[in-house]
């Protein structure tokens, strides 16, 4: 790729500091978004590098291989499948694309959950959901627990359902958000694994990894960039961290960029964790089967039965159940499921149990949480967050999808997007003082 020939060093940069790395840009992250614009760059005649703050690339996606089997601990379905980049690169990447459709709606044996309360339920859900739909576009925003019906007994579930969706629960979440997600109910699995898929696509790409970025300094005519690994220079920058790291000024923006706190601020990361559990008589259990733990209350766990017929459960817990289960430490999550399906199959099953992994994203030190909500009144923080500063510093991630957040798709297209921006800008040459 091509380098400049000619290093302008930034306003209020020492002398002794022209040997530093210079680049055109610099993407800040190598998960879904950062990938995704580093490809993009790729493609054209730019000079370039990732720099990420882990150890390896996928960010919050990621498949541990356990028991020889590949486990995604954090995103596992292409949602919207049938439009999603990651179908397409799976394809051509050699991936198995797995197209059975997801068990979500049912509950196995009707344990728990008797068929008449399942279809008051799906009554309930579709009820709640119109509400939400009736809210126009430039309608008030509220929270969306204000749209459920103070006398329905599904409202727990429903609440459960958004732990396992948003990360949070109803009351927390924006109306205006949840109607602008688009989602065309194409879910579909990559047996190797999603995460796996993601990563496999750093391959061949200018990243630098344990190099978190700690300073963005965008005085001068050029970036200084401070990293774990040194000083950098750069025309532009995508930063593709989650919100939480911008709301905590991990990397800190000289001169400080407000309203990007402030969009972060209300764009929060929700916590959604899984437990997985090998069973030593997966003949027990369906394949492809799927059981909520106890749906007469929002502190429950989902669980899949044997997904693609392996010999495991895969927990999924949400919202304040899962944070509270990570404050009580390791093993928490195995228990508490462990409890769920003895209730529901008996106390024997607890022995045909065995822990294998689980997550606890809102302690990982990269992310502290899963994906993001808007709070309520503050649905267009998105946009806020993903326009570019003086055409030099750019934004990207799951956040900054105005109908695809909370998805690794979304993150993937914001970080295309973000970067063809980038390039455009560079064309067209744009004056440092035209601000955003």
């Amino acid at each position: 790729m091509a380098r400049p020939t000619a290093i302008s060093i930034p306003d209020g940069f020492a002398p002794g500091n022209e040997g530093m790395e210079d680049f055109e840009a610099v993407v800040v992250g190598a998960g879904a978004a950062g990938l995704g614009a580093a490809v993009r760059l790729a493609g054209a005649n730019v000079s370039f590098i990732v720099l990420e703050a882990r150890n390896r690339a996928g960010g919050r996606a990621y498949t541990a291989k356990l028991d020889e089997l590949p486990l995604d601990l954090g995103c596992g379905w292409l949602h919207s499948a049938d439009r999603n980049p990651w179908t397409g690169i799976a394809a051509e990447s050699g991936f198995t694309i797995d197209r059975s459709p997801p068990a979500w709606s049912t509950q196995s044996f009707d344990l728990g959950f008797s068929a008449d309360d399942q279809a008051g339920f799906a009554l309930a859900s579709r009820r709640f959901y119109s509400r939400l739909e009736s809210i126009g576009p430039d309608d008030e925003d509220r929270s969306a627990a204000e749209l459920l019906d103070p006398a329905c007994r599904f409202n727990p579930l429903l609440n459960a359902i958004s732990g396992y969706v948003n990360g949070a629960e109803l009351e927390f979440i924006s109306v205006q958000d949840i109607n602008r997600y688009a989602d065309t109910g194409m879910n579909w699995r990559v047996a190797e694994g999603y995460g796996a898929l993601i990563a496999a696509q750093a391959a061949g790409l200018p990243i630098r990894f344990n190099c978190a970025v700690t300073r963005i300094d965008h005085r001068g005519k050029r970036l200084a960039i401070e990293t774990a690994q040194g000083r950098l220079i750069a025309d532009a920058v995508i930063v593709t961290v989650p919100t939480s790291s911008i709301t905590l000024e991990e990397i800190r923006f000289v001169p400080e960029l407000k309203d990007k706190l402030a969009a972060a601020s209300v764009l929060p990361l929700g916590i959604a964790d899984k437990v997985f559990m090998a069973i030593d008589e997966p003949g027990l259990l369906p394949v492809e089967g799927h059981l909520i733990g106890n749906p007469s209350t929002s502190a429950t766990g989902s669980y899949y039965l044997r997904p693609f017929g392996r010999p495991l459960i895969e927990g999924f817990f949400g919202g304040a159940l899962a944070l509270d289960l990570e404050t009580q430490g390791s093993g928490a999550f195995f228990d508490f499921a462990a409890s769920e399906l003895a209730d529901l199959f008996g106390s024997a099953i607890r022995t045909r149990l065995r822990p294998l992994t689980e997550t606890a994203w809102a302690r990982d030190p990269f992310a502290r949480g899963s994906y993001s909500y808007a709070v309520p009144g503050h649905a267009d923080a998105r946009a806020a967050l993903a326009a570019p500063v003086d055409g030099r510093i750019f934004f990207a991630g799951e956040a900054c999808s105005l109908h695809d957040f909370t998805t690794a798709h979304g993150a993937y297209l914001s970080g295309a997007s973000a970067a063809g921006e980038m390039l455009a800008c560079r064309r067209r040459k744009v004056p440092s003082s035209m601000a955003h």
